[in-house]
């Protein structure tokens, strides 16, 4: 099987599985981040692997979903971040350090992907109240009297 656990109908190109280890890098201070549309077939989750469980997901009344429009950011391979579609609303599993996946997050606004983007509410809290709101605030996001918002 080219990924364990997934079944059989998995394809890859001769020597596949010799150029992915060859892309790994030696261990550094930066973490990797991405960011992709939540649809993106390079995102796993929803599709081949299960969304993660948040601790009070079910007070928040907001569900991560494969959903036209909505992203996610992941670092190192793991979800860290989905925004929905709007940016209006953040859903985050990390209890450590958000800052890589926020800088990605902020990077591709500021490179035109996204446009503007403002963030209203975070884990079912408003902004303001979120722990998100220095990391969001550090990577260039200003605050408005609807949330942090940052431009093109």
């Amino acid at each position: 099987y080219f990924v364990e656990g997934l079944g059989a109908a998995q394809f890859a190109l001769p020597g596949a599985v010799d150029r992915l280890r060859a892309t790994q890098r030696p261990e550094d201070d930066h973490a990797r981040a991405l960011v992709l549309a939540a649809t993106d077939p390079a995102n796993p989750y929803g599709a081949a692997l299960p969304w993660p469980e948040r601790p009070g997901e079910a007070a928040s009344g907001h569900k991560p979903g494969r959903k036209a429009g909505a992203l996610v950011v992941m670092v190192e391979g793991s979800l860290v971040l989905y925004v929905e579609r709007g940016g209006k609303t953040l859903l985050s599993w990390e209890e450590g350090d958000l800052q890589p996946a926020v800088d990605a997050l902020a990077l591709a606004v500021r490179e035109g992907a996204l446009g503007r983007l403002t963030v209203e509410r975070a884990d079912g809290e408003s902004i303001n109240d979120s722990p998100l709101a220095a990391a969001l605030e550090a990577a260039g996001f200003h605050p408005t009297p609807r949330g942090l918002r940052l431009r093109a």
